[in-house]
């Protein structure tokens, strides 16, 4: 009797037996005796074929126990065991991505941002895409559906954050908890089959045109309990019973076609399949790094004065009485009031007197002339010293104790050079280049010169001038110093700051970086490369429609994962011609625009009081706070109101998470060259409110004329119903409007220079 072919056998189930092959005693002896005849020659042979039949027999044995599976089978996880390999799923194009391999993207604790990633599958299959959250020992913390937003490019988008946004200081009780959630994270892109979609999707064609029904549904009913059977779903009890209870009436053949397919057309499968789904085939990308920061890294609101322009007045012979740390408690309470949560300093040490300059930067100064404090050191002290016209370090301390009991902290300007009177010119003369007639020489920028400053030399000692510069930063630090905001970086090494930033912050963690760096786009990256946390950047220059439209989309765009440019509308260096010839008008132009346009911005104390006149020939202001001392009458601030708008935008922000983020900024068009129109919008699954979170802010740019404007909105772009008006709350003013995809905007700087629009769901 010939032995079955059981590789032709049927395939049904996976539980059928396979068939028994009957032997007779006599066929059985009857082998036995050929056996037993053979040479001991042929018997070797025949022992060999023996074996080798025996392995085929086991092999197809083998193969024949394997579970049968009907239909096709789920995509198997292929595993990856080298970085260049791919998954059962494609995933290409990752942004953001870790640059050069050697700097990965930056954001604040719970910041929204925006992943994209090409993901697709071979065929007509469907494909899937998430986003997984791990902490730097790869456990996944968090879960993000993607959603395919260019099918013909198989490109897959979600907006993620990583941890929860918190307003913690760090001298909080509770700043441990934050801590611990910084530092090294990844992002890793999860393809995979969309086994229910692909056969959602032809089923429906199936039972529309009565073909292949019964299979069709059967498999879906199949489908089903293994969804509800998948650890990685990470489904609840209810979960799976709505699962289970679908597939039993798929199963249930008394009902029509129609009435068994709509058991898994329901909301709560659909909803399911969008938390929840059933992935097949598995496939992750190579991990992305990311650096995620602190509170106030990303999101902050700054507000600079001096020091002795606080609390100064003129005294009975006329002469200016400097104000102090002391009286300087006034500033921290005004910066609290209007809402503002880093109050910033110029330097406050003492200040040289060779070749000390005089109001208006001129040459010579007067013998009330204080100095620029950027001129540091004297023989009272350098870079580690309170000016003692200002107090001493125990009222800095007293100062920086009160800010923080307002909820502010403080940031110190670090400008690396030294007046001739520098005990470091003594102390370490190698750290100054000199000329050939071995005098050393003073600051310029050719035609520009600086005869009040001594810039360093890095060629001769630099590590020398970056343990000393340690050394110092440590210092305030302990005083109560939690930023440092560092004149002219790129005029310094790189390296320097890289070698500088990674010791302190090694030792103070905390502590956050603003680069005053107005240069060339390469140095700005270096600088965020090596932990500039924020820069100062072009804003105050960018004053058109067009230019504002270029950089707000710069500001918040992939660049916004390494740089984080802070809008300030002036500074004590910086007074445009757009702030001088707009008027009060134009401050609320620019202050709504920093506001709104960034996550942080900045405010130059007598902003309020629109102080704009210019030193003839210079975008700075005449009798420059930088030289002199400056007596304000801050009871005079309501008859501008731009202390109020300050106060009200600053509110806005912190009420509404849009604001928050670097990487959720859209353009609307707007027909008027004149108006500027964007919005802001962060997802409810990531405002921790639960509900999602839009602004739309419209500017008319001129500060003399009114304009209007039709804005259109794609209301389906954003998430909106498309068949019903969209209620918005103007934040500034209180009133309510409905709009839609087009809508009609009329500005007028004597009455409102902007809308911020709040949309309210019903």
């Amino acid at each position: 009797m010939a032995e079955e072919d059981k590789s032709a056998e049927p395939r049904t189930t996976a539980t059928k037996q396979p068939a028994v092959k009957k032997t007779t005693a006599k066929s059985a002896a009857a082998k036995t005796a050929s056996a037993t005849s053979q040479t001991p020659s042929k018997r070797t042979a025949a022992a060999k074929k023996s074996t080798a039949s025996t392995a085929r027999k086991r092999t197809t044995k083998a193969k024949a126990a394997a579970p049968q599976t009907v239909g096709e089978a789920p995509a198997p996880v292929i595993e990856r065991t080298s970085p260049e390999q791919f998954g059962r799923v494609n995933v290409l194009d990752i942004t953001p991505n870790v640059e050069n391999g050697l700097f990965p993207a930056r954001v604040e604790l719970g910041e929204a941002f925006n992943v994209t990633a090409q993901v697709f599958i071979e065929g007509r299959t469907k494909a899937g895409a998430t986003v997984s959250v791990r902490n730097a020992r790869g456990r996944e913390v968090e879960r993000f559906a993607m959603t395919c937003t260019n099918p013909g490019l198989d490109r897959w988008e979600a907006m993620v954050k990583i941890g929860e946004h918190s307003d913690l200081k760090p001298w909080d009780a509770d700043y441990a908890a934050v801590k611990r959630q910084l530092g090294k994270w990844q992002i890793v892109i999860e393809g995979w089959e969309d086994t229910y979609q692909s056969w959602l999707h032809d089923a429906a064609i199936k039972v529309k045109v009565n073909d292949d029904v019964e299979n069709a549904l059967e498999s879906g009913a199949q489908l089903l309990a293994r969804w509800a059977d998948a650890k990685d779903s990470k489904l609840s009890a209810a979960d799976k019973k709505v699962l289970r209870d679908a597939a039993k009436t798929m199963e249930n053949k008394s009902l029509s076609a129609e009435e068994r397919l709509a058991a898994v057309q329901s909301s709560d499968i659909e909803q399911l399949h969008e938390t929840n789904p059933l992935r097949d085939g598995l496939s992750e990308s190579n991990p992305q790094r990311f650096r995620v920061e602190r509170p106030k890294s990303s999101f902050a609101s700054w507000y600079q004065f001096f020091p002795r322009s606080e609390g100064a007045y003129y005294g009975e012979d006329g002469k200016i009485v400097p104000g102090n740390l002391k009286t300087s408690i006034a500033g921290l309470e005004r910066a609290a009031a209007e809402g503002f949560n880093i109050v910033y300093l110029p330097p406050i040490f003492p200040i040289g007197v060779t070749n000390r300059k005089g109001r208006n930067n001129s040459l010579v100064a007067g013998p009330n002339d204080p100095g620029s404090p950027f001129g540091i050191g004297s023989e009272l002290g350098g870079h580690d010293t309170v000016d003692p016209q200002l107090g001493t370090m125990d009222d800095f301390k007293a100062f920086c104790e009160r800010a923080h009991e307002l909820g502010l902290e403080i940031a110190l300007d670090f400008a690396l050079q030294c007046s001739p009177d520098h005990p470091w010119v003594k102390a370490h003369p190698n750290w100054f280049r000199t000329k050939p007639d071995g005098t050393i020489a003073f600051a310029e920028n050719p035609p520009k010169k600086y005869q009040d400053i001594y810039p360093i030399d890095f060629n001769a000692d630099m590590e020398g001038i970056e343990k000393e510069v340690e050394r110092i930063m440590d210092l305030w630090v302990k005083a109560g110093v939690t930023i440092f905001r560092v004149d002219n970086p790129h005029t310094k090494p790189v390296r320097f700051w890289q070698d500088v930033i990674a010791a302190v912050t090694k030792k103070h963690p905390e502590v956050l970086f603003l680069a005053e760096a107005f240069t060339r786009p390469g140095m700005m990256r270096a600088l965020s490369y090596v932990g500039f946390t924020q820069s100062h950047c072009y804003f105050p220059w960018r004053n058109t429609k067009e230019e504002l439209e270029e950089y707000l989309e710069e500001t918040n765009g992939n660049g916004g994962f390494y740089q984080h440019n802070t809008f300030w509308p002036t500074t004590p260096d910086i007074l445009t011609a757009y702030v001088r010839d707009n008027g009060i008008a134009g401050h609320a132009v620019r202050a709504v625009l920093a506001a709104m346009g960034s996550p942080s911005w900045g405010i130059y104390n007598g902003y309020e009081l629109i102080e704009n006149k210019q030193r003839p020939g210079f975008e700075e202001q005449i009798d420059n706070e930088k030289y002199e001392v400056k007596v304000r009458d801050w009871d005079s601030t309501e008859k501008y109101g731009i202390a109020e708008l300050l106060t009200s935008l600053n509110k806005i922000r912190d009420t509404h998470p849009a604001c928050r983020s670097y990487h959720n900024l859209h353009i609307l068009p707007s027909d008027d060259a004149g108006v500027i129109a964007f919005l802001r919008q962060t997802p409810a699954e990531l405002t921790g409110t639960g509900k999602a979170d839009t602004m739309i802010v419209i500017v008319n740019l001129d500060g003399h004329n009114a304009h209007q404007s039709i804005v259109h909105i794609e209301l389906g772009d954003f998430g909106f119903a498309t068949d019903k008006p969209l209620k918005v709350h103007d934040e500034l003013t209180g009133r309510d409007f409905e709009w839609g995809y087009d809508n009609y905007v009329s500005l007028a700087p004597w009455a409102d220079v902007a809308h911020v629009l709040t949309v309210v769901e019903d």
